[in-house]
């Protein structure tokens, strides 16, 4: 016998049979909803591709990396010490020039003239005091007889002693006159080049007219500065290497010569100074450098490239690979070598740095070391 059930408008059956008829009904409406949130819930898990590199300890000199120029040893301008016609010019710009060498001359005409004179007037002067002199001796011979009186012994020798004092004036004038005419060659004070050269022959000049402008180019001096904080590492006789992009593939040596007394108040810095040995003369003035100033000996030191530290505000951090994982550690550094830097806390050799990458990594993310 079959029976039916009257459902009412929910559609659920009346009675005793509708609340289990109901929870049915919802079950198998809600059933497919909760699997699909299960599925949300399981994140795939996120794996970041990376390169590594090994630590690597290296015997390495502690440097202090700066840009400079070069400048010359010694700059000396040349002027006249007398004046006239400039008779020759012998140098020009660029010419090497010696200690010694002849640069150019004053006409010297009146100069030898005056030196003429001078010789003339120093014989003259000589001969009337060898008379005077003749005279005050036979008068004092008379005077011991009593045949002169004291007066005129007295008058001699008064002009005896104006008559010496005549020769060593115009002894005087004539040195005078010989260093003046002395001075109608100009030469070179200083072994180095011509920079400048300032007049031309026929050109009438003063004393104290600049002429030349002369450097001496070996040695040169190599100029730099260094920051305030490396300040206590600089010493007179460390060494210098340095490389000019005019000449590539090449290495020059220098040592430390002078160290200012006081920083540049504006930059903070703290000029230095090197000695540069240039004997082929290939180097010149005015050339950049890309200085390394080393500032102790060799020592073993652990060193990663410069892309894998990570700076983070003050800190530093690096990311190490262990299996499959990337750590993150936190180091402190030393110098700079090229494209390394030195750890001196944090890391060991032959650790895996992460050096591409490590910008997507944090705490113990799974990473995927490309080979």
């Amino acid at each position: 016998m079959i029976r039916f059930e009257k459902f009412g408008k929910s559609g659920c059956p009346r009675g005793a049979t509708r609340t289990a008829a109901c929870l049915a009904v919802c079950l198998l409406l809600i059933a497919p909803a909760g699997c699909q949130k299960k599925e949300d819930k399981q994140v795939k898990e996120r794996i970041v591709n990376v390169r590594v590199e090994a630590a690597q300890v290296q015997s390495l000199r502690p440097n202090i990396a700066a840009v400079g120029a070069l400048a010359p040893d010694e700059e000396v301008v040349v002027s006249a010490e007398i004046e006239g016609i400039l008779r020759t010019v012998r140098v020009s710009e660029g010419a090497a020039v010696t200690r010694g060498m002849p640069l150019a001359s004053i006409s010297d005409t009146d100069y030898r003239l005056d030196m003429q004179r001078s010789e003339a007037a120093l014989r003259q002067a000589e001969a009337t005091l060898e008379n005077i002199r003749v005279e005050h001796k036979r008068k004092e011979t008379l005077s011991k007889e009593e045949l002169v009186t004291r007066q005129q012994l007295d008058d001699v020798a008064t002009r005896l002693a104006l008559a010496a004092a005549e020769v060593e004036r115009a002894r005087a004038t004539l040195a005078l006159a010989k260093e003046r005419l002395s001075k109608v060659g100009i030469a070179s004070p200083i072994d180095g080049a011509v920079k400048e050269k300032r007049v031309s022959a026929g050109d009438f000049v003063r004393n104290g007219t600049p002429l030349f402008t002369l450097i001496r180019i070996d040695p040169l001096k190599l100029r730099f500065t260094v920051s305030e904080k490396d300040i206590g590492r600089i010493r007179n006789g460390q060494d210098v290497n340095f490389q000019i992009d005019a000449l590539p593939g090449r290495e020059f040596s220098g040592k430390v010569s002078a160290v200012y007394p006081h920083l540049d108040e504006k930059t903070r810095t703290l000029q230095v100074e090197a000695t540069v040995p240039n004997r082929d003369r290939m180097l010149k003035p005015g050339l950049f450098a890309r200085v390394i100033l080393y500032t102790g000996p060799a020592r073993d030191v652990v060193v990663v490239p410069l892309t894998a530290v990570v700076y983070d505000n003050s800190h530093t951090k690096l990311f190490v690979v262990n299996g499959d994982k990337a750590h993150e550690r936190p180091v402190k550094l030393g110098g700079k070598y090229g494209d390394l830097m030195e750890i001196t806390e944090g890391l060991k050799a032959a650790e895996q740095v992460v050096i591409v990458g490590q910008n997507n990594l944090s705490e113990g993310v799974k990473v995927n070391v490309a080979r």
